[in-house]
């Protein structure tokens, strides 16, 4: 029961935070690391990603990839969170301490995600088996 729960707040989780890349994508814009190339095209990817992923995580039969799938854009966009800490004076509005906070907790999230879609159980024989 725990892991459908989880199921259904990743899913709404990621489906927003992607729909808000599209809603206000400056937002995102403003954390891209310099060095990155394309950042407005970055930002509009990552969101298409989020919201493909939390529609994954959904259907049983793509739960599974979704949560690899979203692992993976989640150590991908790892370095944002970093430049918004080494910059923390571009963000006055997000206290100091929840910039330090937000990295280790994207080692959680991606740990709840793998918990609750990628991880095999007992009872979980293939990508689409019911939870």
């Amino acid at each position: 029961m725990l892991r459908r729960i989880s199921i259904v707040l990743l899913a709404i989780f990621f489906i927003a935070a992607g729909t808000i890349h599209f809603a206000s994508p400056g937002v995102y814009l403003k954390i891209m690391p310099d060095y990155m190339p394309w950042p407005m095209a970055l930002v509009y990817l990552s969101g298409l990603f989020e919201v493909l992923g939390g529609v994954g995580l959904a259907d049983q039969r793509l739960r599974r990839a979704a949560g690899w799938g979203l692992i993976a854009l989640l150590v991908a966009v790892f370095p944002a969170n970093v430049n918004m800490l080494m910059n923390a004076d571009q963000f006055p509005a997000i206290p100091l301490w929840a910039l330090v906070a937000r990295l280790p907790l994207q080692g959680v999230l991606i740990a709840w995600v793998w918990w609750a879609a990628v991880k095999r159980t007992d009872t979980t024989q293939s990508v689409g088996a019911a939870l």
